[in-house]
């Protein structure tokens, strides 16, 4: 054998090795190692009562507070009614954003936010150094010479090596303490105009009025002194009145810890203890091995369980079929799984029972509840599950539903398929 060819060969094994390193790193990030979740005592009580509320804000680690939400579909909803509030901020605005990624829409949102800091509000933006790489610190540039505020989350240095696998994904901005948005959008373009990509992103964000907005503030301030090393004070940022008007609910603050997250503990207590139904929105649907039985235990019980995911314009298509490999178990125990068709769908939502509501940044998988730093929001509230739902049976309607038999084509996913199979019978 000649000297090129061993090279050659020798090349091969160290680019097959990298390709496997990486899959397994992606597989971890995606299936676990996951805590077992489970809970042994249903609690014997109705969803709606207060002994319910106290449970599952305990065992969260939520503080309940009244909450007014209105609920806004898109971008051409979310984003103009994002600057409405921007522009008419007296006192603080702050932001955390997974993607801010540079264009028509985050140019318009820097504009405001620049004009406001020039007017003296106090303006503070953090940005994960991962999920918004591409855009130039400089871009900020203007912000900051207003005196405005901007951190990087983990910026991806060698000396931060251990961190680089924890991201914020929280998509979230606060308005004088007294209004705040969350949910599944982050700042970028695709949200609202279609690009060489695809179709504009299906997405829901939601604004919050009322007390609960002080959940946002503690979930910010956790990250923002992570970034700049501050505590969050003053009068800009805690001089609001109470507002008692509202339903029931409690910001879910969630962090990596021990393997296990809130938001984890707040899906799996939910699942458990629905009576009737059980409506899902996740673009990267991946449950892990607990997730997977309690919702094939609660379609059995005779829950109707519903799970809306991405279809074929989804923007990691390996995840997909990954999806579909791990559905077979749901739909075995009589779950209904849907993709939907006509863009890629990004909103992350749960009804259950048409009382309870669960909002967010999370995504039904093993990076959002054990690795991403996430923020949801829970609330009694069953006329905004009526909305919800409205909108879920919308999508519905552009959707294809699952069935056993599609699932029985063998999709390849190459180098890793053997793997994926392996990690769904480990975590089955």
């Amino acid at each position: 054998m000649g000297k090129s060819q061993t090279a050659t060969r020798a090349l091969a094994a160290v680019g097959a090795g990298a390709l496997l390193l990486g899959a397994g790193t992606a597989l971890y990030d995606l299936f676990g190692p996951s805590l077992d979740y489970a809970i042994n005592e249903d609690p014997d009580c109705p969803l709606d009562s207060d002994e319910f509320i106290q449970f599952l804000s305990l065992v969260t680690n939520g503080t309940v507070r009244p909450c007014r939400l209105r609920r806004l579909r898109n971008g051409d909803e979310f984003y103009p009614a994002e600057l409405e509030a921007i522009r008419a901020a007296r006192n603080s605005i702050n932001l955390e954003y997974y993607e801010f990624a540079e264009g028509r829409v985050s140019s318009e949102i820097l504009n405001a936010l620049t004009e406001r800091a020039r007017a003296g509000v106090e303006v503070r933006l953090v940005v994960d150094a991962c999920g918004s790489f591409h855009t130039r610190d400089s871009y900020f540039d203007q912000l900051r010479a207003a005196g405005g505020r901007m951190c990087w989350y983990h910026p991806l240095r060698p000396q931060r090596w251990r961190e680089i696998n924890n991201r914020t994904h929280r998509k979230l901005m606060v308005i004088d303490g007294e209004t705040g948005f969350l949910g599944g959008a982050g700042i970028a373009d695709k949200w609202r105009f279609p690009t060489d990509k695809g179709p504009a992103w299906r997405d829901t964000v939601f604004r919050l009025d009322g007390d609960g907005v002080a959940g946002l503030i503690t979930t910010f301030s956790e990250n923002w002194l992570e970034c700049s090393g501050e505590i969050l004070s003053g009068p800009k940022q805690f001089g609001f009145y109470p507002q008692t008007e509202g339903a029931p609910g409690f910001v879910v603050l969630s962090t990596p810890h021990g393997g296990g997250t809130q938001a984890r503990i707040l899906f799996q207590s939910l699942i458990k203890t629905a009576k009737k139904s059980l409506c899902i929105t996740s673009p990267y649907f991946l449950p892990d091995r607990s997730a997977r039985a309690a919702l094939s235990e609660a379609a059995q019980r005779g829950v109707r369980v519903r799970i809306l995911t991405a279809g074929p314009w989804i923007d990691h298509p390996v995840v997909r079929k990954l999806s579909r490999r791990s559905s077979r178990q749901l739909l075995h125990a009589g779950a209904e799984i849907f993709e939907y068709q006509p863009s890629m769908i990004h909103a992350k939502l749960m009804t259950v029972d048409g009382q309870w509501n669960v909002l967010g940044s999370t995504n039904f998988d093993h990076r959002s509840f054990a690795l991403n730093d996430e923020v949801n929001l829970a609330v009694l509230d069953p006329q905004l599950a009526q909305t919800i739902d409205g909108d879920f049976d919308e999508d519905l309607k552009q959707s294809r539903r699952l069935t056993l038999n599609m699932l029985r084509e063998r999709e390849a996913v190459p180098v890793i398929d053997h793997l994926v199979d392996h990690a769904i019978r480990v975590e089955s």
